[in-house]
């Protein structure tokens, strides 16, 4: 290998000759992830005195929801897909099934570009109604399941493909739009690829079936590294972080990155990880409650779903009524219609104060992907803080961190939309007039957040 070659471009070249080994840690998280998932289902609840480290459901719980999630979704804006390439178990056990499966080619309707936020938000709603972050069985069920269809759909589509992950995969549209965001991707010479100068390498199995020639970001790309130094056009490289949301989203056609964006990880997640503590919830429902006792109407009262369908484990006095699944689902889904329907009319302001149409609308609306990440990262590490201060951890840092990156994440965003505006025709006036709803956008989701960690707290 040339010494002059960057230490990143050696990497990657690395990763791809080093695949094997790669398969092997892949096989030991696998086993690591089944033993977690698998066992704690099985297992009595946790008594109230137990600890983490002598409790293995306590332990899988804190793993899986205090650690996997919250830093998988921080790795995406740091690495890109390299969890999904590298480390994902449900990744894995699809593409070995396909090696051994039926083959067939992907049907139309799994291609179907809108399966990833449908998807995204059922898994979300249907965690919530089970308490997926608090019960083994519950995480088993939707974790196990989401498993379980993807070896199925590996086994019958494709061959050593992905299928599961490029087109259902629940997250994969998420982490679609926060790996925009990486400092690293493999960057393609198409201009290279197409000399196709020596040594030539082994065509290289792209799993999650990427046409690598014309590869111009991370949103599809696993980081696998299985393509590197590939026609001497492939190789790990450093880019600004602003690149592709900049530059290659000002080429986005689709709308389902904004919906996702907007009405799902904003919109539909504030309300998943708000519903516990905010006093219109319990407001809701209290009126609802009254309303039917009023007319002489018991029987959502009762708590008597099954578990796999509403929270149900009296033995902890912890059972969801007909009723609380209901305002459940009327809350997640009110806090998506309306938050992510005032981020959708402001950012049209914005694009109709430029004067521009539906493609700058798609292209501005990625410029607040930080502020997206960042609310799923404060929500789902709201259960690693909990966890932690049950084991005695006072974690007085917390609050400070959260304001930081709520913050951080709010000023990324607007410098973002700025480039957007400013590159996409607004100018003078113009751009100032289109600017200020962005930043009416971002103070809507910033006061969301506030409520959360500090105005309801």
């Amino acid at each position: 290998m040339n010494s002059a070659t960057p230490l990143l471009a050696r990497l990657g070249d690395g990763m791809r000759r080093h695949a094997s080994l790669i398969r092997t840690v892949q096989w030991i998280v696998v086993g690591f992830y089944v033993v977690l998932l698998v066992l704690p289902a099985f297992l009595s609840l946790p008594p109230s005195q137990a600890r983490m480290l002598d409790d293995l459901t306590l332990f899988a719980q804190f793993v899986f929801w205090g650690l996997w999630w919250p830093f998988v979704l921080l790795s995406m804006i740091f690495f890109g897909r390299l969890w999904c390439g590298v480390l994902c178990p449900e990744g894995s056990l699809s593409e070995w099934i396909s090696w051994k499966g039926l083959g067939r080619g992907t049907p139309r309707w799994i291609r179907w570009s809108g399966w990833p936020t449908v998807a995204f938000v059922l898994t979300t709603v249907y965690g919530q109604l089970i308490s997926v972050y608090d019960y083994a069985q519950a995480a088993l069920l939707i974790l196990g399941g989401s498993t379980v269809a993807a070896m199925v759909v590996g086994f019958l589509y494709g061959r050593g493909k992905r299928v599961w992950c490029r087109h259902l995969c629940p997250v994969s549209g998420v982490f679609s739009l926060l790996s925009r965001l990486a400092p690293l991707h493999y960057k393609v010479d198409e201009q290279r690829w197409l000399e196709n100068q020596p040594p030539h390498l082994a065509t290289p199995n792209c799993a999650p079936l990427i046409d690598i020639r014309r590869m111009r970001g991370n949103s599809e790309c696993h980081a696998c590294g299985r393509c590197s130094g590939q026609r001497g056009a492939v190789q790990l490289s450093a880019r600004s972080p602003n690149e592709e949301i900049l530059i290659v989203g000002s080429q986005s056609r689709s709308h389902w990155d904004s919906t996702l964006l907007l009405f799902g990880m904003i919109g539909l997640a504030m309300g998943a990880f708000q519903w516990t503590v905010s006093p219109w919830f319990i407001t809701l429902k209290q009126a609802l409650a009254e309303w039917l006792v009023e007319r002489d109407i018991f029987w959502p009262l009762e708590a008597n779903a099954p578990w796999w369908l509403l929270t149900h484990y009296p033995q902890v006095n912890d059972a969801f009524t007909w009723l609380d699944g209901t305002v459940i689902l009327l809350y997640i889904f009110g806090c998506s219609l309306l938050i992510g329907s005032a981020l959708w009319l402001l950012l049209r302001g914005a694009t109709w104060l430029m004067g521009r149409g539906g493609d700058v609308f798609e292209h501005l609306a990625l410029a607040l992907t930080p502020l997206g990440g960042a609310g799923l990262f404060l929500g789902l590490s709201a259960t690693t803080v909990k966890l932690l201060r049950y084991e005695g951890l006072a974690l007085d840092w917390a609050q400070p961190a959260r304001a930081a990156l709520l913050f951080g994440a709010i000023a990324w965003s607007l410098l973002l939309a700025w480039k957007v505006i400013s590159v996409r025709g607004g100018h003078g006036l113009r751009r100032l007039l289109a600017f200020a709803p962005v930043i009416a956008a971002c103070a809507l989701v910033g006061f969301g957040w506030y409520l959360q960690f500090w105005g309801w707290s």
